[in-house]
């Protein structure tokens, strides 16, 4: 009935825990403390309801079979920023945790402190989700396969403290609704930044050299070149813009700078002079004139009520005919129909991205038919490697709720806090 669930045995051991230092738990020493006035609520109950939403495990069973032997360790971020640094992870790192078998690696550790968790992919409308709401502590889900926590979800769970999103983007949240009903929000920046922008960085070649129609060909036991090489081109000497520039769509143009592009951005907040300098970046206030001179666009904004549907009947004509448009944010920020015509009509040559709305999306959706699109399932943050850094992520952040008393998070995570935008939330989201 509720699909894929597991339930912990929710028992409450009472394990004390020593009073922790006043940085921002999971902090190294040498990180900056959390800003003043964002503590978190008051001691919590001696056990806490942990609601755990995640994709269905592998078609052919779990655990799948390991491609490698293991994945290299990361101990900063570009910005010099430390991974997350929980006191400790009870998972082997490049093991597939963001599926309901996974866990996230959290069972031990919280029922170890005599909390619950409970896991499940069954999120739909009076779903398992629904069914174990109300009297949930926290919810945690993925932007790859959302629990959207609506204002009516929201209202009929009156005990939740937090929403966490294991990775990053926390718009299946009404940020609103969290505000008006004291429900922090925190997520975990820049988890799987690299992993997007590595992702988003492929997919513009990909569509330029026309890689997937052509291995299409090989794979059918064609050969002929020139049905292959009629829409293929190379990338160097191309415009390529980045609607937003921080970490992912930054972290783009820093990976296209060697193939010799124009690089564009246009964002909120501009660059410092010497970034702009060391990229050869052209800076433009407004993104539809800069599209109107781009080859190849990606969007990177966050979504909230000023990006949603911003690609749309009115701004798709200001896109150069046959440019390539690159989309890893989220669905919700173009008109799907739009972009199908668009593809259909020529004024796009391509379309590529793993995002949609909703997610899962349906079967008749018009990206997975329409022409000269390279989309995928939402998997470039949900690799094993961020599966590794996002897992961690999370019990950083439970540690610090779950310790008594409360330690502060570090302001990054945070989205919002004590009802008001705080942290990476104040910087990208508006409500």
């Amino acid at each position: 009935m509720f699909g894929a669930l597991r339930l912990g045995r929710g028992g409450v051991r009472g394990v004390a825990r020593a009073a922790l230092a006043a940085r921002p738990c999971g902090a190294a020493a040498g990180d900056a403390p959390a800003a003043a006035g964002r503590a978190l609520h008051a001691t919590p109950p001696a056990a806490a309801k942990v609601l755990c939403v995640l994709y269905p495990d592998p078609t052919g069973g779990y655990p799948p079979p390991p491609v490698r032997d293991g994945i290299p360790t990361i101990t900063h971020y570009p910005d010099g920023s430390t991974v997350p640094s929980p006191a400790a992870v009870d998972f082997t790192p490049g093991a597939l945790l963001g599926s309901v078998s996974g866990e996230l690696g959290l069972r031990h550790f919280l029922e170890a402190g005599g909390h619950s968790l409970v896991v499940t992919s069954d999120k739909g409308p009076d779903s398992a989700f629904d069914a174990h709401l109300p009297d949930a502590d926290f919810v945690i889900s993925q932007p790859f396969f959302p629990a959207y926590l609506t204002a009516e979800r929201l209202a009929a769970a009156p005990r939740l403290r937090a929403a966490i999103t294991a990775g990053i983007g926390s718009d299946h949240v009404d940020l609103a609704a969290a505000i008006d009903r004291g429900v922090n929000v925190c997520e975990v920046s820049y988890c799987n930044s690299v992993s997007v922008a590595e992702h988003a960085t492929m997919m513009a070649l990909s569509l330029v050299r026309n890689y997937l129609p052509s291995h299409a060909v090989a794979a059918g036991g064609g050969w002929n070149i020139a049905d292959c090489v009629a829409r293929a081109y190379d990338i160097e000497g191309m415009a390529v813009g980045t609607v937003a520039a921080g970490r992912i769509g930054l972290g783009i143009l820093r990976r296209l700078h060697p193939f010799g592009c124009a690089l564009h951005y246009t964002d909120r907040h501009r660059l410092p002079a010497d970034v702009e300098a060391q990229y050869g970046l052209t800076y433009w206030a407004s993104w539809t004139e800069m599209a109107a001179a781009m080859d190849v666009v990606t969007l990177n904004c966050p979504l909230h009520p000023e990006t949603e549907h911003m690609v749309n009947a009115d701004t798709i004509g200001a896109f150069k005919r046959g440019a390539y448009l690159i989309n890893t944010a989220r669905g919700k920020l173009c008109d799907a129909d739009v972009i199908a015509a668009a593809l259909a009509d020529g004024r796009l040559a391509g379309y590529a991205g793993d995002v949609w709305y909703p997610q899962p999306p349906p079967a008749d959706h018009p990206w997975r038919t329409a022409p000269w699109s390279g989309m995928t399932p939402h998997t470039s943050g949900t690799t094993l490697s961020a599966q590794a850094r996002y897992a961690a992520g999370v019990r950083e952040i439970l540690e610090c709720y779950l310790a008594s008393p409360p330690k502060p998070i570090r302001p990054e995570y945070q989205i919002v806090t004590d009802g008001k935008l705080a942290g990476a939330g104040a910087h990208a989201y508006s409500v």
